[in-house]
């Protein structure tokens, strides 16, 4: 019997798919075998996208939160027309491919963001359905709808099960998403088998406890009953998850509905009988048939119809609206005004303030000039310091504010900000306390691979904490996110180089920032400011060349090495003092920067820094020592526990002076 263009396209997708996986050695065909069906019926009738303009702003997002089924959408990206030829497709999982294990944004023209770890894309997906909707509030006018589009997310078991899911379908559900559409894979299998030995609740009514709409698919291979469940999904006042019946591996007489084909390639024998059993030639591999290339061509072209509508709308939207316009094209772009850069209020701090209330400072100043400037806090805003006020609360009733409520959901939030980010036309911001980075981690490791510029504000620093003890008190974090390549971490040390740091985070377009700031009130510092925009500078120079000491601290430890300096110096030494807020941004410099600020010759350098102190000893060199913690902290007030664990003047100059006695 001859195959409707819709059957033919879907198994085209699956062998696709299967040829890629068996030509690599590597791969997993049931996803892309099991899923073929409902993801065509998205892309072939509802999906708004541009293959020749892959940013479009009012595109339809995509998001394959199950990114191990990476064939899939290289399969969808290549027949729709984006540029990944078949040769790539051909190259799956070759060095230097633009078709990797799992999909990478940036690499590959069509993927929005990377995926693989279950959930990331699901929350991502969040972050930039409520971009849209935030958007949409800003600059809609009535016969002007030109932000209008959807987010799609696959799912499957795995993303379901994971912790980040729950916390972002949550928000999701209680800010009312409603253009935010989620296909679950509900194929009922995972690595170690049926999903009955792990996974047994009602996963629908979950998801109605949240605030979605839940939509039930019994055939996953049918493309009208997909089709259906989207026309009422996109119907809907809240968000809608799409439960689709699946076999994982169909077509495959021996593997179809078993874990066996999740993540392997089938098999030459194996092959040869799906192909028979789903009547598709077996020879050659790759096949594309000439009914389905003619399809998806007439489907490209009316996607081009759908761009070109809407940029007739824009030009119509920019002659009506022109102030709008203005306003869109600088949310849009990622340069900051003029007015920002030599507004005074930026720098001006009176007294002593924990960087943290700088932060918070220098947000409000921020807002003036970034109107697009949006975050918020995994509910401590208060001691995060991260409200902007008179910005509005972003609430399902509200769209057109700018301060977000994640709620205590520190790892949804770490991506729900990626998302945003990556949607474009906002600048996304988060905080919390520093020790749950910890938290947050696979989404900060998510935005430095992709290099999302994402800035993350971390309050509450080190064991200066106090009272809330060692399950408060960061010793590790600092170290474990200096090791994470492409994320520049910023430790100020007053009022001024916070200013600076929030400056070099907001300029930064090519990856994320986090910055690191204290409970604790500080000193404002002689001296201090844009010096830290190049990571390290000499905050307190010697009385006379060269100096017989250097002392390198960050944050709230550079006072203490400044006043330990003076001591010093009454003795008769001559001490250099480093602020050091950045080690990425240090190492940037030109190597004379780096060797003026640290000279090869002065090899007597201490290090102070409440923290643990692995790879400190690049710059403390082979003569020098460090002041750092080696264990956790203590329950009592945090002056007490920093002097106890000898963070004070006395210490300092004491280990100076044994040096410099050697």
């Amino acid at each position: 019997m001859k195959q409707s263009i819709d059957e033919l396209s879907v198994n085209t997708i699956r062998f696709l798919a299967v040829d890629a996986i068996e030509k690599a050695k590597s791969g997993h065909p049931g996803l892309p075998m099991g899923g073929a069906a409902m993801a065509y019926t998205l892309w072939s009738r509802y999906l708004k996208h541009d293959p020749g303009t892959p940013d479009w702003p009012d595109r339809d997002r995509f998001i394959l939160s199950a990114g191990h089924g990476s064939m899939l959408l290289y399969a969808l990206l290549h027949l729709s027309g984006y540029d990944l030829p078949l040769e790539e497709i051909k190259k799956f999982r070759q060095w230097g491919s633009r078709t990797p294990g799992h999909p990478e944004y940036g690499l590959t023209p069509g993927v929005e963001v990377t995926t693989g770890p279950l959930g990331q894309g699901f929350a991502a997906a969040v972050g930039m359905a409520l971009a849209e909707r935030r958007l949409a509030a800003e600059f809609n006018r009535p016969d002007f709808p030109v932000v209008d589009h959807y987010t799609y997310i696959y799912a499957g078991d795995g993303c379901l099960m994971e912790g980040i899911t729950a916390e972002a379908a949550s928000l999701a559900g209680h800010l009312r998403l409603n253009k935010l559409i989620c296909l679950y894979d509900d194929n009922r299998i995972t690595i170690d088998g049926a999903t009955a030995i792990t996974f047994t609740e009602d996963v629908g009514k979950r998801f109605e406890a949240y605030g979605w709409q839940v939509l039930r698919v019994e055939e996953g291979n049918s493309v009208e009953a997909v089709a259906a469940a989207l026309e009422e999904a996109r119907a809907g006042d809240r968000p809608t998850l799409v439960a689709v019946r699946t076999e994982i591996g169909y077509g495959s007489p021996h593997k179809q509905g078993r874990a066996e084909s999740h993540g392997a390639p089938l098999g030459e024998d194996e092959v040869r009988l799906t192909k028979k059993n789903l009547g598709w030639p077996l020879e050659p591999a790759f096949h594309l048939p000439a009914e389905v290339k003619s399809h998806f061509k007439n489907i490209r072209e009316s996607l081009a119809g759908q761009k070109a509508a809407w940029d007739r709308l824009m030009g119509d939207y920019r002659s009506e609206y022109p102030k709008l316009a203005s306003r869109w094209d600088d949310w849009h772009s990622r340069e900051l005004p003029k007015t920002l850069l030599e507004d005074p209020a930026l720098w001006e701090f009176d007294g002593p303030s924990a960087t943290r209330a700088a932060s918070s400072q220098v947000l409000q100043a921020l807002s003036k000039h970034l109107p697009n400037l949006i975050g918020g806090s995994a509910d401590l805003k208060g001691s995060t310091g991260s409200y902007l006020e008179g910005m509005g609360d972003f609430q399902a009733d509200n769209p057109q504010g700018n301060n977000i409520a994640f709620g205590v959901r520190e790892h949804a939030m770490g991506t729900i900000l990626i998302g945003m980010a990556l949607h474009g036309g906002l600048c996304p911001f988060g905080s919390t306390f520093f020790v749950f980075s910890n938290y947050m981690k696979p989404s900060l490791r998510l935005a430095a691979l992709m290099g999302t510029p994402v800035i993350y504000v971390f309050t509450h620093d080190s064991i200066a904490v106090g009272e809330d003890g060692p399950t408060h008190q960061p010793v590790e974090h600092l170290p474990s996110l200096r090791a994470l390549p492409n994320l520049d971490v910023l430790r100020p040390a007053d009022g001024r180089e916070t200013a600076a740091a929030w400056l070099h985070a907001l300029e930064r377009t090519d990856g994320p920032t986090a910055l690191v700031l204290t409970r604790q009130g500080l000193p404002q510092l002689p001296g201090s400011g844009k010096g830290a925009l190049k990571g390290a500078y000499i905050v307190g120079p010697e009385k006379s060349t060269p100096a017989d000491l250097i002392i390198i601290a960050s944050g709230s430890e550079v006072s203490l090495a400044l006043r330990a300096a003076s001591a010093l110096e009454a003795k008769g030494y001559s001490i250099r003092v480093v602020s050091m807020p950045s080690w990425e941004l240090f190492e940037r410099q030109d190597e004379n920067y780096r060797k003026e600020v640290l000279p090869a010759e002065i090899e007597k350098r201490l290090v102070v820094e409440a923290a643990q102190p692995m790879g400190w000893e690049r710059y403390a060199g082979a003569c020098g020592s460090i002041i750092g913690m080696t264990g956790f902290g203590a329950s009592a007030p945090g002056d007490q526990v920093m002097e106890k664990m000898g963070f004070t003047v006395e210490n300092i100059v004491c280990r100076a002076g044994e040096m410099l006695e050697e």
